[in-house]
């Protein structure tokens, strides 16, 4: 069982198919802020922040707050934290944290890598549970910057191995065609990537050669819920 939470798209390491291509340089630290809708009417806004945090770490972040309609309201908001390493030029998931505040209920979880155990241990206050790590996974706050980082590298079709609630699920994405979104950000001729191994309701649109993360997200499994893209912006 996955947790949804009400905002966000529940995005998800890599084994790609195809020819390796060269690893490229990590995208650096950057900010970008989305506007969140559901049903397509305004709901919230997400700041998603990636930074350096020393001795070869990385900390992606994602921060949702209600600002229409019954999330705000509420006072909702919604707080995911991931803490990475690189594993060629991806990411591979060291912890993952989440926090969801609706104003009538709270809910955490916390994920915990031990590679020298290879054994993943996730903790949603019931009592922690374990399973085995997969070599380049990732976890649902990084998986839509690894797909955006493999599209960048050329891949078009992508297999990443993501950690949920219970185990290491293997999900595949291909680029389905180019399409032209308007989002707060702009006009772009974008990528169109799908979930193809299980009928999801999961659409992202990148740009890959501008942004490491999409210009706009599209997910249906638990809620009609959109992503676009307003500002991105580097140090």
């Amino acid at each position: 069982m996955t947790i949804r939470p009400p905002f966000a798209p529940l995005f998800a390491l890599a084994v790609l198919f195809g020819a390796p291509a060269a690893i490229a340089a990590p995208p650096g630290d950057f900010t970008a802020i989305y506007q969140v809708s559901q049903d397509g009417a305004p709901m919230g806004e997400a700041t998603v922040r990636l930074h350096a945090s020393g001795h070869g770490e990385w900390v992606f972040s994602k921060y949702i707050k209600g600002t229409s309609g019954l999330a705000a309201m509420l006072g909702a908001s919604d707080r995911e934290s991931s803490s990475f390493r690189w594993k060629g030029d991806l990411p591979e998931a060291i912890s993952y944290d989440y926090r969801l505040n609706t104003g009538l209920k709270n809910k955490r979880r916390q994920l915990r890598v031990d590679w020298p155990k290879s054994q993943v241990t996730v903790d949603e206050g019931k009592g922690a549970q374990t399973y085995p790590a997969s070599p380049g996974m990732v976890e649902r706050n990084t998986l839509p910057l690894a797909l955006g980082l493999a599209l960048r590298d050329g891949q078009r079709q992508i297999v990443l191995p993501v950690a949920v609630r219970q185990e290491v699920q293997t999900q595949h994405f291909a680029v389905t065609g180019k399409e032209t979104v308007k989002v707060p950000a702009g006009s772009f001729e974008a990528m169109r990537v799908d979930r193809t191994d299980a009928d999801r309701g999961f659409s992202a649109w990148y740009v890959p050669a501008r942004y490491p993360l999409p210009v706009q997200l599209s997910q249906h499994d638990g809620g009609n819920m959109e992503m676009q893209l307003v500002s991105f912006t580097r140090p």
